[in-house]
Parts: structure tokens; sequence; C-alpha cells
């Protein structure tokens, strides 16, 4: 009588390993379609580093009793904030400021395409808005004028 090998119930490593790239693939195919892609993320992360630069100027102009500014730069993709803070905004998309006309610099100054949003020490501001949009969708970062309020957004461009 020969003895016949039985095979063992289970998945062999090479398969695991298989299943696990495929859906590693797959998962990486979802976020694209789903979240616009590398633009996409890297608008969202310029959206949420701007909300928190907004979010700390308001605090440092509640426990400090100075009003603070965030200057945007849609141009130059560039924005100013409180305690000497600066960075870029992300190098893909349309940016667009809206906000209050007077807190925006006057026609003319080598400031001009900037705009700002300013902080009072009671936590209230002059509002706006910092859109940025790329491929028909975006993030608008939203500062309410009367509570300082910041909020961060999805937005398809139609808006």
């Amino acid at each position: 009588m020969t003895h016949l090998r039985q095979r063992s119930s289970g998945f062999s490593l090479l398969e695991m390993i298989l299943v696990m790239a495929l859906i590693a693939a797959a998962s990486l195919l979802a976020v694209a379609a789903f979240g616009g892609g590398m633009q996409g993320m890297k608008l969202r992360a310029g959206a949420k580093n701007v909300a928190a630069q907004m979010r700390f100027a308001r605090a440092v102009a509640i426990s400090s009793g100075q009003p603070q500014d965030v200057i945007i730069d849609p141009a130059g993709r560039h924005w100013q904030g409180a305690k000497g803070r600066s960075g870029d905004l992300p190098n893909v998309g349309e940016v667009v400021f809206t906000g209050a006309r007077a807190t925006q610099f006057a026609p003319g100054e080598q400031n001009d395409a900037k705009g700002t949003v300013r902080f009072f020490p009671d936590g209230a501001a002059t509002g706006g808005r910092v859109r940025l949009l790329a491929n028909g969708g975006g993030w608008d970062v939203d500062v309410a004028w009367l509570t300082g309020e910041v909020k961060l957004k999805r937005v398809r461009a139609s808006e």
C-alpha cells in the first residue's frame, strides 16, 4: 500500500502575499479615484494647514489681547500668520481668497493680490474664505466674521 500524502487545509504563504498585494493595489486605486489623486491630497493637506494657522492666529489674538492677521497671497501661493509663521500653499490647481474689502490691500500696492483675515482679542474676525480647487473639486477654509470660527469644507468647483 502506498501512502498518499494528504495536503493540509489552508493557504500557502505565496497565496497570502498575492492576495495582500491585490488588496493594496485596489485600495490605492480607490483612494486615487475618490480622493482626486495626488492633487486632491495636496489640496487637502494645504487646506488643513491654512485652517490650523487661522485657528492658531485666533488663539494668539485671544491670549495676547492683540489683533492678529493672516495674509493670503493666492498669486504667490504663500501665507503669513501670527508669531512670524509662514508657509506655502499647494502648487496645484487654483487658489482664491475672498474677504472683507477693508482688510484687503489697497489697489496699486505691492501686495495688490493679497488678502487678510484679521482676528480680534474677543475671538471675532473680519471673516473670509480661502478656496483651493483642482480637477472640479477642492476645499474651502471659511472664517466666520462674528465668531472667528474656522471651518474646513469639501466643495465642487461649480459651487
